[in-house]
């Protein structure tokens, strides 16, 4: 058995930076709430601990299982992701707040069951590319499967409702498919079926139409659709250059809702000012830029697929949440990924980052088998002659066949 290597120390090391800031800024942000409620300003601090210990509990089972049996059970967990969102949705077993319903609620302990859908979509899609020496080039054996798997989560999430969820299934099933070497008319066709249904259910409510178009004019209703966003603008302008001070935020009092989840990075902004801001956002392209490494010196299709997912999953959502909260993206409502408070999100993506250090750390030469993504068995070996040629001696769709990766697959 070939010894395995260690997990990437700069995937975790980035991790551990980022989540150390967002209990920091937690604490920041939402001590003024946590006091005027419950006359403890560390209430949801210590509640952020607790989740982050589970969390990483959790990464370190990602990192040291056998990531390949996550594909051999890949259509379970997906089919167990399916259930939860569709119960979550039944009265009196999912929980309603602020017009969503979506969490499970147990007392103090809630669960949020499309964060555990966002990796079971990833964990589904590498299987079913891996399984195919050609990818996700076939639309009929491949992308239409996908592309019906997207849209079953993608409309359990739209009925919560939780339109910035459900629309990063999409630009996360984009990416896996670009990866997996889908034809662009068949990308094309995924955003024809997304953006019309996205559309439609926007334009459906006139709430829903101006909250989503807000961004672009924010100041046209500043008592209404538009005051979060201005609020956040606010935060983000006062803080400068070196920002007024760790806890030392105005906003938080009263002004920017939702400081410590949604919109937590205004309050970095406003904290640690632009210096603060660019930090976390470099540490974000940090992390997309070892979870790249990871992606394309994997052992395996599986394990190349499932890495690009969880990256692209986890730095799209940071995108996208920053965006919001600096007015250039319509506001979602997603979790600053690390950062945010939010017990499952948090557990959900350390999970998701021990599983990408995992692929990291190689595979043992015993876990090749049946059942298994084997290279030499399903790969360079049984593929078709005329098939390794189009791809430079290699079974792997062309997105696969860096050098050091053909090299590990001979």
């Amino acid at each position: 058995m070939k010894k395995r290597r260690g997990p990437d120390l700069g995937l975790l090391v980035i991790t551990g930076a980022l989540a150390t800031i967002g209990a920091i800024m937690v604490y920041s942000a939402s001590s003024a709430d946590a006091y005027r409620t419950y006359h403890d300003a560390a209430y949801y601090f210590k509640r952020e601990i607790m989740w982050l210990g589970v969390g990483i509990v959790a990464l370190t089972i990602g990192a040291r299982i056998d990531y390949v049996k996550l594909q051999a059970g890949a259509y379970w967990i997906f089919g167990i992701a399916v259930v939860l969102l569709g119960a979550v949705l039944v009265p009196h077993l999912g929980t309603e707040e602020g017009g969503a319903q979506r969490w499970f609620a147990y007392g103090p302990i809630s669960f949020e069951p499309s964060e555990f859908a966002k990796l079971a979509l990833v964990v589904l899609l590498a299987r079913m590319f891996a399984d195919r020496d050609d990818g996700a080039r076939s639309f009929r054996r491949a992308g239409a499967p996908a592309l019906f798997a997207v849209g079953i989560a993608f409309t359990l999430v739209l009925r919560q409702p939780d339109l910035g969820t459900a629309s990063l299934f999409v630009i996360t099933a984009f990416v896996v498919m670009f990866a997996a070497g889908a034809k662009p008319m068949h990308l094309l066709l995924e955003a024809v079926i997304a953006v019309p249904a996205i559309a439609a259910f926007i334009f459906s409510s006139a709430y829903r139409r101006d909250r989503f178009t807000a961004f672009l004019h924010p100041f046209n209703d500043p008592q209404g659709t538009g005051y979060h966003i201005i609020q956040s603008l606010y935060a983000l302008g006062s803080g400068g250059v070196f920002g007024v001070g760790l806890g030392q935020s105005g906003q938080k009092f009263g002004y920017l809702p939702e400081p410590y989840t949604d919109f937590i990075y205004a309050i970095i902004g406003e904290e640690l000012g632009f210096i603060g801001a660019a930090a976390v956002l470099l540490l974000f392209l940090a992390l997309a830029y070892r979870g790249a490494r990871i992606a394309a010196a994997a052992e395996d299709r599986f394990g190349f697929y499932l890495a690009t997912g969880i990256t692209a999953s986890i730095v799209l959502q940071a995108f996208v949440n920053i965006g919001v909260a600096t007015s250039t993206w319509p506001v979602t409502g997603v979790p600053l990924p690390f950062i945010s408070y939010g017990g499952t999100s948090l557990v959900m993506s350390l999970f998701g980052i021990g599983l990408l250090a995992n692929v990291s750390r190689g595979r043992a030469k015993a876990s090749y088998g049946a059942g298994s993504d084997d290279l030499h068995r399903r790969g360079v070996s049984s593929a078709h002659p005329s098939r390794r040629r189009r791809h430079g001696g290699s079974s792997l769709p062309r997105a696969v066949t860096s050098q050091s990766a053909l090299r590990r697959a001979r």
